[in-house]
């Protein structure tokens, strides 16, 4: 097993920072990391995804949502092949800071038998979770201006 965890503060309320990104007919316009999404985000769906880890090769998935709860959680897993070969449980947990601001945390726990074959891609996959956090915070804190 391995967990990827990163974190940023956004300066704009976790309603904000859930319309962004849950909006994935966006994603092209602003996400480094999931450059491409179709599909809905609801549980029980399964969106499919464009992943670009910095220094590896794009991959494709189609990751199974698991719970949304507006504004604080979206949580998918995501499987190769079938369960235990590896698996990625991948979470957004959005929190409210004391000054009104978002507290993003972006975790992925990886479990099956592969993981411990794929340092590289799990490496360059926790820059791609970093650059998706940073995009992120740009676009929300970009319009939260634009608005006011």
């Amino acid at each position: 097993m391995r967990t990827i965890t990163t974190e940023i503060e956004i300066e704009a309320a976790p309603a904000a920072v859930w319309a962004v990104l849950t909006d994935v007919a966006a994603y092209p316009e602003w996400n480094p990391f999931l450059r491409e999404a179709t599909g809905r985000l609801a549980v029980g769906e399964r969106p499919t995804f464009r992943a670009h880890p910095p220094g590896s090769s794009p991959f494709s998935l189609k990751p199974r949502v698991l719970a949304m709860t507006p504004p604080h959680e979206l949580r998918w897993i995501g499987r190769l092949l079938m369960p235990g070969v590896f698996d990625g449980e991948h979470t957004f947990t959005l929190t409210a800071t004391s000054d009104g601001h978002t507290r993003l945390v972006q975790a992925e726990r990886f479990t099956g038998i592969l993981v411990p074959f794929t340092g590289r891609l799990l490496n360059n996959t926790q820059a791609g979770f970093v650059a998706l956090n940073e995009a992120l915070k740009k676009r929300v804190e970009g319009l939260t201006t634009a608005r006011g």
